[in-house]
């Protein structure tokens, strides 16, 4: 055990000075390295609630205050209250902080490839395996993990058929007509799809795909949401609660004025997250032995 102690902290002091290398030439941009960081996260995510920011960097509540507002004073990024929750805020780049991201980005990636160019096209492989096998391993106890929510891509549709299938058959017993009716929702979707009036999201971490929900007309005055799901693995890391804030948000955008979502009772984690978000249940009635529910959020 002290041999390995030993050689993790020889790798990291090396580790260490090669970043280090790296993150000096920062010293020629506006901004330090801690602030390259949140635009980064910013950059990932068309908007982020400020104390899921904080909570992720791991930064000072009044820190990042403060360069919220540097950025905000700068034009870099707007700050505004959640729909869901007034007590909360929410950030997002403006089109000069997404440039502003950009700038330093390029920089930081032609600084990689001037260290990757001495290296054959094996040894790349090698080091890309190894960053790998090490962030994964050490990974495992942690409780977050940066994540996307981005709009749906081919092959999605797919996957959010299969995943409902498999999750809630493994979960709750529900079988093929389940995924049938999954399905067909899917397919109502793509084959009806209005840009204006609908969207949907999935959220992914390190390009795997860990969740999704969808935003659909229901009428002219009300939107539905629909297929909320969220991978086990990434339960409990705030992605459920994401996803449900992008389709409120769409929904306002779009002229809606309330937006509803049928749910079951035994979807007890799914529940929670839309009472929180602002939704009332006003509606119940059991079918086959399911108790179903109308919930119903006025924008």
């Amino acid at each position: 055990m002290e041999n390995l102690v030993a050689r993790i902290r020889a790798f990291n002091h090396f580790y260490n000075e090669v970043i280090g290398a790296l993150h000096r030439d920062m010293v020629n941009t506006p901004y330090s390295l801690t602030e390259v960081r949140v635009l980064c996260e910013l950059n990932l995510r068309d908007r982020m609630e400020t104390g899921e920011l904080r909570r992720l960097l791991e930064l000072d509540s009044g820190y990042l205050s403060r360069m919220l507002g540097r950025f905000e004073t700068d034009g870099l990024v707007i700050r505004e209250r959640s729909p869901a929750d007034a007590r909360r805020q929410i950030v997002a780049l403006t089109e000069a902080g997404r440039i502003a991201f950009t700038n330093v980005d390029e920089r930081s990636a032609a600084q990689v490839r001037d260290l990757l160019e001495g290296l054959t096209e094996e040894e790349r492989e090698r080091l890309a395996a190894s960053m790998t096998t090490v962030r994964e391993i050490l990974s495992r106890n942690r409780s977050a993990a940066p994540y996307v929510i981005r709009p749906p891509r081919t092959g999605d549709l797919g996957w959010v058929v299969q995943r409902h299938g498999v999750l809630y058959s493994q979960e709750y017993g529900w079988g093929l007509c389940f995924e049938a009716r999954v399905a067909r929702l899917v397919a109502d979707y793509a084959e009806k799809y209005d840009p204006r009036r609908e969207a949907s999201w999935i959220a992914e971490i390190d390009g795997d795909r860990v969740g999704c929900v969808f935003c659909v007309r229901r009428d002219d005055e009300t939107a539905q949401l629909r297929l909320l799901l969220v991978e086990p693995s990434a339960r409990g890391m705030g992605i459920g609660r994401r996803l449900i804030e992008e389709c409120l948000r769409f929904a306002g955008k779009s002229g809606y004025r309330r937006i509803m979502l049928y749910t079951r009772d035994v979807l007890t984690d799914a529940r929670r997250i839309y009472r929180t978000a602002g939704f009332e249940r006003v509606e119940e009635h059991t079918m086959g032995g399911v108790v179903e529910e109308t919930w119903i959020m006025d924008l």
